[in-house]
């Protein structure tokens, strides 16, 4: 039987600000990735969500990201990789430290927005990342963008990898996602969603925005949680993989870790 896990960027309200619907989602992934608080989150956010997490037996990921919550974090910023390495150090040290506190272990990191565009295609800010992530601990697992230069760092520095891709995104001819600022970057139907995952899962390919066919075998599709479909589309996505017998379980029995 194949094994997937189903990933979503949680924890994104602060203060008065409200979004998405995570208990909600919740129920339908296997892994959260909650923000730390530079691009989304606060600190009562974060512990919520964790708590959250635990309680619905969800494997929890720090979710880091550039210190820009006007821009949702997908804004590039001229960072060094020190800066990103300090970055990174602090926010999953957050993650961690409400983990703890719920008698949990965080089980991944994954960069978010710009910076986990930004690193997937910079060696020297995938490697800033990987080392933040081996120093909180060396048996973390790094998430990164299919085919992207995460999985090089990872290797390098000799951390676990696990290789994402979306459920709710298109595709350019060289695997990267398309950009935000193309029209049918973000997919919206569930079902088309749910076909595009099945495709990953069950031949390792799809197809990109311009009718290639490319090849896509990841541990993990991230379903965004965000988005005002993201509850409907999850559960879309989760019914439609066991339909196939696929199994949803967390990164570690997938990667047999």
């Amino acid at each position: 039987m194949s094994k997937i896990d189903l990933n979503s960027d949680l924890g994104e309200s602060f203060g008065a600000y409200q979004m998405g619907r995570d208990d909600q989602v919740l129920a339908s992934v296997s892994s959260a990735n909650v923000a730390c608080g530079f691009h989304a989150g606060d600190p009562m956010v974060m512990v919520k969500t964790v708590k959250l997490a635990a309680q619905q037996g969800v494997a929890v990921g720090a979710h880091p990201g550039y210190p820009d919550l006007v821009g949702f974090g997908r804004r590039a910023m001229k960072c060094s990789p020190e800066e990103v390495y300090c970055d990174c150090l602090y926010q999953i040290g957050a993650i961690d430290g409400a983990c703890r506190a719920q008698g949990i272990e965080l089980q991944h990191v994954k960069p978010h927005g710009a910076m986990y565009n930004t690193a997937a295609k910079d060696l020297d800010m995938a490697l800033a990342i990987a080392q933040a992530v081996k120093d909180i601990r060396p048996n973390l697992i790094l998430m990164g963008l299919a085919g992207s230069l995460f999985e090089r760092a990872a290797e390098q520095l000799g951390i676990p990898f696990a290789s994402e891709a979306f459920a709710d995104r298109a595709y350019m001819a060289d695997g990267s996602l398309v950009p935000r600022t193309m029209k049918g970057a973000v997919i919206h139907d569930g079902q088309e969603a749910a076909r595009q995952v099945i495709s990953m899962v069950t031949t390792g390919k799809i197809k990109a925005i311009d009718g290639t066919e490319i090849s896509m075998k990841p541990h993990s599709i991230c379903l965004h949680g965000d988005t005002p479909e993201a509850v409907e589309m999850a559960a879309t996505v989760r019914r439609m993989l066991a339909e196939q017998g696929v199994e949803i379980t967390n990164l570690k029995e997938v990667l047999d870790l």
